[in-house]
C-alpha cells in the first residue's frame, strides 16, 4: 500500500484478515507498516481477536520411540504441541545467525549458562534460530524454541511457557536490542536492568557517569550533519574514530585524520538522524589496549581476567591478538584497571558479566567502553584461568553471589601460564580484498595456545591459526615513515640474531643501513622486475613484515598481501605482531615445546 494511503485503521481489520495475514507469514511490525500502525497496537489488537500462534513440535526421535527433547516452532494453526511444565524455568536468548561481529563465543556462553541453571534445578528455554550452534542442538536444553530473536516472537513464547526470567546478556548485542521492550510488557529481565545496559550505551549518560567517578576517557562528541561532524572532530582533535551508534562487530568504523576524511565518512553514512547520530571520539593513536572480563553479583566483583592487546589501538578487538596476563604494565595501572572496573560494575548496578576496554597511552589509563553483557572473550578467559565466568554468571543471575560459590577471593595473577588468542581470517576464501586490519572486525573465528612461556604460547597460537612461523629463511620488511624508530631496529636486529637475512624496499634499507643493519635491496610493486611479489612467488621471502599508510601505498600493500596469502607466507602488518612474532620463533628454534591438556594447566593455579 503506498505511504499516502495509510488510513485503515486496525480497529477495522477482521480477524479472518489478520488470521490469513500471519498465515502468510507478516509479523506484527510489517502489519503495522502497512496499515499505518503500531506494533504494539497491531499485538493488542491480535489479543483482542484471539489470533495468537501455536507451537508445533519437532519429534527428535522420529516416532520410534518417545522423545524426551523435542524442539518447537511457532505458527498459526489450530492445535498447540508444546506442554508446559510446573518447574520454574528460565529463558535464555541466543545470539541468532552467526555473522562477523556475532559469532560462536557467544553460544558457548548461551550453553554454560544452560549448564549452570540446570545444576540449580531450574528448568531451561532457548530461544535461537541459527542450526549451526550447540545451543541448538536437541538435547542441550530442557527445551528449544527455533524462532527469530524478535519481540513478537520472544512475547509470544513468554505468554506461553510463564518463565521466572529471562536471560537478554549471553547473546550479544541481538537479545539486548529488545530487553527494553520485553521488560516494558511485564517479562522480568534477569542479571542487568535494561536500564543499567541503556546507561553504558547511552554516550551522554556514560560521559556523565565516568566524570561522576572520575575516571579518564578520550574526549568524545555526537553529530547529526556533516558540517556538524566536521565542528565536533576539530573540537576533539583529529585524528578521530568514527561509527555509527549501536554498531556490530565495529561495522562501518573508520579513522580519520582530517576535516575531508569526516566530510566523506558522513556522505557515506546512512540515515544520520538524532535517532541516530554519528559517534567521533577521539582516537589514541599508539596506546596500549587492554580488556577485562569480569562478573558482579552486585556487592562483589570478579575479575577473571585483564587480556592485553598485542596489536596497538585501532584494530577491532576481535581481530586483535591478547594475551593473559598482560606483559606490558605497570602494576600502579593494573591496579587502576581493577578499580575502575569494580567501580563501573557497582554504579551500573551489574549482575552477571561485564566487559570493558581500556586504552593506556603515556601512563594514563582510559575507558574506551563498558558492555554489561557476555563478551567474545570469555571463552577465552574461562578456558585460561580455569573458571567458567558464564556458569558463575548465570547462578549469580538466579540468587547466588560470588561467596556462596567460593569464587569471591580468585584473583587471576595466582594463573602460571601464559595464554595468548589469536584471530582466524577468511582472505584466502575471498580472494582480492584488503587484508589489512583497523576498526571493523574482519576474523571469523579465533584459536588459542597456552605454554609456560611467551614465546610458547604465540607460536602454538599462530600454528592454530594456520600460520606457522618459519625458523629460518628470509625477512621482507617495508615500514611506513612513522614506524622508522627504534622499535623496528630492535625487531630486525633480533631477526638477525636469529640467523634470517633481511629484504627491504629502499627506504627501509636506507634507515636500516643507517643503523649499521645489512639488507638486500628490492623493488616496490611499481618500480621494477623482480620485486618483492616476484621474490614471495618464488619462494625466496618467508615472512613479510609490511606496515603501509597513506594511499600511495595502497598498491604494494594489495599486492605483497595477497602474494603471501597465496603462497601461504607468514604475514605480519603492525610492528607489535612483528615483536611477539620474534618470540615465537625463538622458542620454536629452542624447540622446547610440551603438551598439557586444559586440565593439567588449571591444577598448577590451584595448586
Amino acid at each position: 500500500m503506498k505511504s499516502n494511503q495509510k488510513t485503515t485503521l486496525p480497529g477495522k481489520i477482521t480477524r479472518e484478515i489478520l488470521v490469513k495475514a500471519k498465515q502468510h507469514g507478516f509479523s506484527d511490525r510489517q502489519l503495522a507498516h502497512i496499515w499505518g500502525s503500531t506494533e504494539k497496537a497491531i499485538r493488542q489488537l491480535r489479543k483482542q481477536l484471539n489470533v495468537s500462534p501455536v507451537f508445533k513440535t519437532v519429534d527428535t526421535c522420529a516416532a520410534e520411540f518417545e522423545a524426551h527433547t523435542p524442539y518447537h516452532y511457532s505458527t498459526y494453526d489450530q492445535e498447540n504441541e508444546s506442554v508446559r511444565s510446573d518447574r520454574k524455568k528460565v529463558i535464555i536468548l541466543g545470539g541468532g545467525p552467526n555473522r562477523i561481529g556475532q559469532g560462536i563465543e557467544f553460544d558457548y556462553c548461551c550453553v554454560h549458562g544452560v549448564y549452570a541453571l540446570e545444576e540449580e534445578g531450574i528448568e531451561t528455554i532457548m530461544i535461537n534460530c541459527n542450526p549451526e550452534t550447540v545451543s541448538t542442538d536437541y538435547d542441550t536444553t530442557d527445551k528449544l524454541y527455533f524462532e527469530p530473536l524478535t519481540l513478537e516472537d520472544v512475547l509470544n513464547i513468554c505468554e506461553h511457557e510463564q518463565p521466572y526470567g529471562v536471560v537478554v546478556s549471553f547473546g550479544g548485542q541481538t537479545p539486548l536490542k529488545i530487553a527494553k521492550a520485553l521488560e516494558e510488557n511485564g517479562v522480568r529481565i534477569l542479571g542487568t536492568s535494561p536500564e543499567g545496559i541503556d546507561l553504558a550505551e547511552d554516550r551522554e549518560r556514560f560521559g556523565s557517569l565516568l566524570r561522576r567517578l572520575k575516571i579518564p576517557h578520550p574526549m568524545y562528541g555526537t553529530a547529526y550533519s556533516v558540517n556538524n561532524a566536521v565542528l565536533v572532530a576539530e573540537q576533539i582533535g583529529y585524528p578521530v574514530l568514527v561509527r555509527p551508534s549501536y554498531v556490530l562487530g565495529g561495522r562501518a568504523m573508520e579513522i580519520c585524520y582530517t576535516n575531508d576524511a569526516v566530510r566523506e565518512y558522513m556522505k557515506k553514512a546512512v540515515d544520520v538522524s538524532p535517532e541516530h547520530p554519528v559517534l567521533i571520539d577521539r582516537f589514541l593513536e599508539d596506546a596500549f589496549e587492554f580488556d577485562v572480563d569480569a562478573v558482579c553479583d552486585g556487592k562483589d566483583v570478579l575479575i577473571g581476567g585483564v587480556m592485553e592487546h598485542i596489536e596497538e589501538a585501532g584494530i577491532h578487538s576481535g581481530d586483535s591478538s591478547c594475551v593473559i596476563p598482560p606483559y606490558m604494565i605497570s602494576e600502579k595501572n593494573l591496579e587502576e584497571i581493577k578499580g575502575y572496573t569494580v567501580k563501573l560494575a557497582k554504579a551500573l548496578k551489574v549482575i552477571g558479566l561485564l566487559n570493558v576496554q581500556y586504552a593506556m597511552k603515556d601512563g594514563t589509563v582510559y575507558v574506551l567502553e563498558v558492555n554489561p553483557r557476555a563478551s567474545r572473550t570469555v571463552p577465552f578467559v574461562s578456558k585460561a584461568i580455569g573458571l567458567a565466568l558464564a556458569k558463575i554468571a548465570a547462578k549469580v543471575m538466579v540468587g547466588r553471589t560470588l561467596e556462596d560459590l567460593g569464587v569471591k577471593d580468585f584473583d587471576f595473577r595466582k594463573v602460571k601460564h601464559i595464554s595468548v588468542k589469536e584471530a582466524v581470517f577468511p582472505f584466502s576464501k575471498f580472494p582480492r580484498v584488503p587484508v589489512f586490519l583497523g576498526p571493523e572486525m574482519r576474523s571469523t573465528g579465533e584459536v588459542m595456545g597456552m605454554s609456560s612461556t611467551f614465546g610458547g604460547a604465540i607460536a602454538k597460537a599462530q600454528m592454530g591459526a594456520g600460520n606457522t612461523l618459519p625458523v629460518e629463511g628470509r625477512v621482507f620488511i617495508s615500514v611506513n615513515q612513522s614506524d622508522k624508530n627504534d622499535i623496528t631496529i630492535t625487531i630486525v636486529r633480533e631477526f638477525t640474531k636469529l640467523g634470517f637475512s633481511i629484504v627491504a624496499t629502499e627506504g627501509t634499507a636506507k634507515f636500516l643501513k643507517e643503523h649499521g643493519i645489512e639488507s638486500d635491496v628490492v623493488f616496490k610493486v611499481n618500480e621494477g622486475r623482480p620485486n618483492v611479489v616476484d621474490l614471495i612467488k618464488n619462494g625466496q621471502i618467508q615472512l613479510v613484515i609490511n606496515t603501509p599508510l597513506g594511499e600511495e601505498s595502497r598498491y604494494d600493500e594489495f599486492a605483497i598481501g595477497w602474494a603471501a596469502i597465496e603462497q601461504k607466507v607468514s604475514f605480519i602488518t603492525t610492528l607489535s605482531a612483528a615483536a611477539t612474532a620474534v618470540k615465537g620463533i625463538e622458542h620454536q628454534q629452542s624447540d622446547s615445546f610440551n603438551v598439557k591438556s586444559l586440565q593439567e594447566y588449571h591444577n598448577e593455579i590451584e595448586a
